[in-house]
């Protein structure tokens, strides 16, 4: 890909989006990892650094100080307005008066924390009319990796076709300091968490597998390829059949031949 080409297109592309919905700029969610500090710096780049608010939603006890730090740092070097809102009292509240509330279910716990911060990133945007930019990327997109009506409810998805590998390399070009670049990716919803170890596989490894079989290459040949085992393999492909309601349009009935 020329990385180059590719940051012009997603300016034009965020700058397009937000002209077509009237939109007097964005709001994002930051979280101190490296997709939000890109969006950032994109979105910065494409409205204007005063058209664009960055908010940090941590949960005290979960999101580590440093988080916190490098979200503010993203936001003074992109030159973007910010909030840190700690969403910790939000979930305690929606958890007391869920009657069925399971406290062992660390997945539940984890995609209502998701939820709630796609509906404070929606406040922000509807009270300063304004459009919510999405920083899930394509390898994230293609095995699921995201919560439905959380990270995935958003108006648009600029690095949407960007695998997580070339998140980096755009990253390092547009200026993103290398210590949020290099950092290890976590969707910080429960201690200790991280990406790669939750998907068993590093992202250098799924982006190639991915690549491949998006070509037309077999799983076997994919797998062989990259050098990745069987296990790693099902589990890439499990993940990808099993989530790929998430970029479906809502199911609806058809009532046509009764008309």
């Amino acid at each position: 890909m020329d990385i180059e080409k590719a940051r012009e297109a997603i300016v034009g592309f965020i700058r397009e989006k937000a002209k077509e919905a009237n939109a007097e700029g964005a709001v994002l969610g930051i979280s101190g990892g490296v997709d939000s500090a890109l969006v950032a710096y994109l979105a910065a780049e494409a409205l204007g650094m005063d058209k664009v608010l960055g908010i940090h939603l941590p949960e005290l006890g979960i999101i580590h100080a440093k988080d916190v730090l490098d979200a503010a740092e993203v936001a003074h070097r992109s030159g973007i307005e910010f909030r840190n809102i700690d969403i910790s009292k939000i979930l305690t509240v929606y958890l007391e008066n869920i009657p069925d509330k399971d406290k062992g279910a660390v997945h539940v716990r984890g995609n209502l924390k998701a939820r709630i911060r796609m509906s404070m990133l929606y406040y922000y945007a509807n009270m300063l009319n304004r459009i919510v930019i999405g920083t899930t990327n394509k390898t994230e997109l293609l095995l699921g990796y995201f919560t439905k009506h959380g990270d995935g409810g958003v108006d648009i998805l600029p690095i949407g076709d960007l695998y997580k590998t070339e998140v980096w390399e755009l990253s390092s070009l547009v200026g993103v300091p290398e210590i949020i670049v290099n950092k290890v990716p976590s969707a910080g919803l429960w201690n200790g968490q991280t990406d790669e170890k939750e998907l068993g596989i590093t992202y250098k490894e799924v982006d190639r597998f991915l690549a491949l079989l998006l070509k037309g290459e077999t799983s076997e040949i994919a797998r062989d390829t990259v050098g990745i085992t069987v296990e790693q393999a099902s589990s890439v492909i499990h993940r990808i059949k099993m989530n790929a309601h998430k970029l479906k349009t809502i199911p609806i009935a058809d009532l046509g031949m009764f008309r």
